[in-house]
């Protein structure tokens, strides 16, 4: 269903405002487009994205949403427009609704020839793929970065370049996130909202417990196996866990697969896709698993660990260390009750090889194929305002940091910047009074993120690699004598059979 209001607004438009930036956490978005491991977790989340307008005022000051896109007064004429927009998630609530009227107000007050319609949408492999088919997605909605080049490939989402690019901030985008919604020629297609690097995660509680000390974390992997092993011994819980299921053991296989040099996907030059699952990173990685699990019995009796298993298990003092996205502490704060004093967070070891980086993840805003030019200018009206605000002006930042304090939500979360290391920093600077993290605590991750190389997560069946790969990971982990070999041999097969199918 569609429509341009939802519900009643109730309350003056200042405390809706409030209500609106403290309704949503950052993590929100991330949550939906990581792999599908993820989906049931968010049921509770009324909106797919952070609201982001920069004041708590009524539409009658429209400015103060800090909107850095175009003014309304541009000495133009423009036609109306209507553009359908897909934040609002399936069976929100009233408040939820609420909160997005008000934003649709302010946008339509300083682009008052643009309607905006709210229309329900929520990214999940099957039911997006049956909808881009049918042609029922809304005129802008949100993408995983693994589907961003499969659709651009295919002509099924719009070349907005020449619109983003007039944009004043286009040239600060961190160029690496940015690519996730570029094409082969540089042409931009989606615009990245959020961004996430995987990190090494641990607890200092457990380190301490066990005699090492939490502010000198791992730096490689032999320090990572080292550690594990005493935890296990000392406070006899996993030292080290590995998620195995629900496409999370193969995303995590790629991530170790990177962080030892390897990839898991080749492209030539005329764009072939070859699937390389089976290259000597990747097997490196799994005989780590299998040394930890087999002679160091640093892994406890778990195994099936999937994102949101694990984020419990470690919050609840059972896990060590474990590698995951750098936005977990959000999570953990709002589902999984964790002691502040136990979180601890650094970045991956990497190997010395060249190739060696970091797997990075995110999400991006696209606009719908079946559009008009006028629909398409109000698009990226639209995605300047709704998510770029808050991570571009000092309005939209403070308000957001204000609002999430107001909710009892951490401010000051690890994350990958969607824009370059000074346009962070100053971000920073504007939100540092309002930060309630431990932040010394994940001082190790924010201050050398940058120094690390981000590779992008695999372009091609993405989902389908993963998958394939859990039962590789989980074969490691059961089976004391698992052919490490013959298991990526054969998943390689399945991909690449996959990689070459036609598209449906």
């Amino acid at each position: 269903m569609t429509t341009k209001k939802i519900g009643n607004v109730r309350g003056n438009s200042a405390q809706l405002y409030r209500f609106a930036l403290s309704y949503l956490s950052r993590v929100s978005e991330e949550m939906t487009f990581k792999p599908v491991r993820k989906v049931g977790t968010l049921l509770m989340a009324g909106l797919a994205v952070v609201i982001v307008a920069g004041c708590g005022s009524t539409a009658a000051t429209p400015s103060a949403a800090g909107s850095t896109g175009p003014a309304a007064s541009n000495g133009t004429t423009n036609k109306p427009v209507t553009i359908t927009v897909g934040v609002l998630r399936p069976g929100a609530s009233q408040d939820a609704a609420d909160a997005l009227n008000l934003q649709i107000d302010q946008f339509q007050a300083k682009y008052p020839w643009i309607t905006v319609e709210s229309q329900e949408y929520n990214w999940t492999a099957p039911t997006f793929t049956a909808a881009l088919a049918a042609g029922t997605l809304p005129d802008v909605y949100t993408i995983p970065f693994t589907d961003g080049k499969g659709l651009i490939q295919q002509h099924q989402i719009v070349n907005i370049d020449a619109r983003v690019r007039a944009l004043p901030y286009v040239a600060n985008f961190n160029k690496t996130v940015l690519a996730n919604g570029q094409d082969a020629d540089g042409k931009i297609y989606a615009v990245p909202t959020q961004a996430y690097g995987m990190s090494l995660t641990y607890n200092r509680t457990l380190f301490t417990q066990a005699g090492l000390d939490p502010n000198s974390p791992p730096a490689t992997w032999a320090d990572v196996e080292a550690d594990a092993k005493i935890i296990a011994a000392k406070d006899h819980v996993a030292g080290f866990a590995q998620m195995a299921t629900q496409n999370c053991g193969g995303w995590q296989l790629t991530t170790l697969t990177y962080a030892l040099g390897g990839r898991m996907e080749a492209v030539d030059a005329t764009g072939k896709v070859t699937a390389t699952v089976n290259n000597a990173a990747t097997k490196a990685a799994l005989k780590m698993l299998q040394t930890y699990r087999w002679t160091d019995n640093a892994m406890g009796s778990t195994f099936d660990y999937n994102w949101g298993s694990i984020n419990q298990a470690f919050s609840s003092g059972q896990i060590g260390m474990f590698v995951g996205g750098s936005d977990l502490y959000t999570t953990m704060v709002q589902n999984n009750n964790i002691n502040p004093a136990d979180y601890g967070i650094t970045v991956i070891p990497l190997a010395s090889d060249p190739n060696a980086g970091v797997l990075g993840g995110g999400t991006l805003a696209v606009v719908n194929v079946n559009t008009t030019e006028g629909q398409r200018d109000a698009a990226v009206d639209w995605m300047d305002f709704y998510y770029m605000n808050k991570l571009t002006t000092e309005a939209g930042a403070l308000a957001d940091a204000q609002a999430l304090i107001s909710n009892k939500q951490p401010v000051g979360v690890p994350a990958l910047p969607v824009f370059d290391k000074a346009t962070f920093d100053q971000s920073q600077v504007w939100i540092k009074s309002l930060i309630n993290v431990p932040d010394a605590q994940m001082s190790y991750f924010k201050t050398k993120i940058f120094d690390q190389p981000l590779v992008n997560e695999p372009s091609i069946d993405t989902q389908t690699l993963y998958a394939d790969l859990d039962p590789v990971v989980q074969a490691v982990l059961t089976d004391q004598n698992a052919n490490i070999d013959q298991l990526l041999n054969d998943a390689n097969t399945q991909i690449q059979k996959a990689i070459d199918a036609p598209a449906s």
